[in-house]
């Protein structure tokens, strides 16, 4: 039976029983002691039917969840690999209605598909329109790395009735008042950025990610997932041993590019991919063997 509690404005609010996929899935891998593997690809990249291969390809070869990405022509998180094939993707004219066939390609694969948007995008294509045919098409929730808990009302309300999972970051820089506030309002896990900037590949994390896993803990968060800057098996091994998920993008992203930045021949692409994804995967999920 449909619970009810009501909006700041005082209106019923239906509040969906639909268990958190995440929190369902890392569940399980904490009954045997492994961390998740996440990856990251941009949608309609190369383009949308090959990206489609892609996403499947990532699952099959050991991802656990798939970050889907929207491209976004304003992108003030991403790095130089990502914004590359972010931009192939908008010159092949991606939009946003069709990424609910890559998100049907990963729950169909095994895999548990979240999407990664600024909220420029959810926003003009209308939340509770965006929330109702993300979960029909078997979602399992929203990475919002510019939407603050603060100002996520109609998103916290929509993913509420549709049983959505909410994922916001936490940064170093953040202060315990902030993790708090992130905690209380995440569903499925928090996602912690190892490092302030853009995403990108990097030869050494430091130790701030784990310091920053332990004081979201602390703030009241269930499950903490790290993310920005890992993109080896040792890398990821280093980090699943102490966060309940490792995020992969630039990495992933790269062996589908060639070294001037364009999409590379698919064959050979997909091959890398693959290649790439079950060494990561290997190296996150024995990392407390």
């Amino acid at each position: 039976m449909t619970e009810y509690n009501t909006t700041p404005s005082g209106q019923p609010l239906g509040i969906s029983h639909r268990p958190s996929p995440c929190r369902e899935l890392f569940t399980r891998f904490k009954a045997q002691d492994k961390p998740a593997f996440i990856g990251y690809l941009p949608f309609g990249f190369p383009t949308m039917e090959q990206s489609l291969e892609a996403f499947a390809t990532m699952v099959e070869n050991g991802a656990d969840i798939v970050e889907i990405g929207l491209p976004y022509s304003d992108p003030v998180m991403d790095g130089p690999v990502i914004q590359a094939a972010s931009q192939i993707a908008l010159n092949n004219g991606e939009r946003i209605a069709d990424v609910f066939k890559a998100v049907e390609t990963v729950a169909n694969a095994g895999g548990v598909p979240l999407i990664m948007s600024y909220w420029n995008l959810i926003y003009h294509y209308g939340v509770e329109r965006f929330a109702a045919d993300f979960a029909n098409a078997g979602g399992a929730g929203l990475i919002t790395p510019d939407l603050i808990p603060d100002e996520a009302g109609e998103w916290i309300e929509a993913s509420d009735r549709h049983g959505l999972d909410r994922i916001f970051l936490v940064s170093p820089d953040s202060t315990d008042e902030r993790l708090r506030v992130v905690c209380e309002n995440a569903r499925g896990f928090v996602y912690a950025a190892s490092r302030m900037g853009v995403t990108g590949e990097r030869s050494s994390l430091g130790t701030s990610p784990e310091d920053l896993v332990a004081r979201t803990r602390k703030a009241g968060a269930e499950n903490v997932c790290v993310g920005i800057g890992v993109s080896t098996a040792a890398q990821g091994k280093a980090v699943g041993q102490y966060a309940d998920g490792v995020i992969v993008g630039s990495a992933l992203v790269h062996t589908l590019l060639t070294e001037d930045g364009d999409a590379r021949e698919l064959t050979s692409g997909l091959a890398a991919l693959a290649a790439k994804t079950a060494e990561l995967a290997e190296g996150i999920h024995n990392a407390r063997l």
